[in-house]
């Protein structure tokens, strides 16, 4: 498995503020604190469900 296919960079594109509690947390367990602040992480079941939950604040990078 090559390397770029066992990471995901998630950038915040949109603020959390006035969304749903749980939504903020979702965007911290991801370990954004800024907008357009990119991550990379680890792909697994876990990284893609939070992603899913929070996808109208996050983009998805290569």
């Amino acid at each position: 498995m090559s390397s770029e296919s066992a990471t995901v960079r998630v950038k915040l594109v949109r603020s959390p503020n006035s969304t749903p509690a749980r939504h903020r947390l979702c965007v911290k367990a991801l370990g954004l604190k800024r907008m357009h602040q990119i991550v990379e992480l680890k792909d697994s079941p876990s990284v893609r469900g939070l992603i899913e939950k929070v996808n109208y604040l996050v983009r998805v990078e290569g």
